[in-house]
């Protein structure tokens, strides 16, 4: 069982840049891939970023070049760095945390965060 915990959310002004983190409970933390989603009003959660635990990672086109998600093991913590923010980035934004196979589909996940909302004024 993991619990995360995400924090960094906030209000932010268009161009500008925030960074989330999301700690996990449990000794195992480098065994789990970690992901970033987000979640729009009206639209269904989709995936930003995953940090595979063999250190790979992959980016959604929509954030590519903007965002960094990285992991620190021994903090059991992975950071989503947004930069160059833009209105429409405006959602929840949740980690989540699997062993195994992983897909890009949120459904594939075993483990979420309870979000933290990012608004981006223009």
């Amino acid at each position: 069982q993991v619990q995360l915990v995400e924090s960094g959310g906030g209000l932010v002004q268009a161009g500008g840049p925030l960074r989330l983190s999301c700690a996990a409970s449990g000794r195992t933390f480098r065994s789990y891939s970690m992901g970033w989603f987000r979640q729009r009003p009206g639209k269904e959660r989709e995936v930003l970023a995953i940090s595979w635990s063999d250190g790979r990672t992959y980016y959604a086109d929509s954030v590519k070049g903007r965002f960094t998600i990285s992991r620190d093991n021994a903090r059991s913590t992975v950071y989503l760095q947004m930069n160059s923010l833009k209105p429409e980035d405006t959602a929840v934004y949740y980690c989540a945390a699997k062993r195994g196979l992983v897909y890009t589909n949120y459904r594939n996940w075993d483990y979420w965060g309870q979000g933290t909302q990012v608004t981006v004024s223009s």
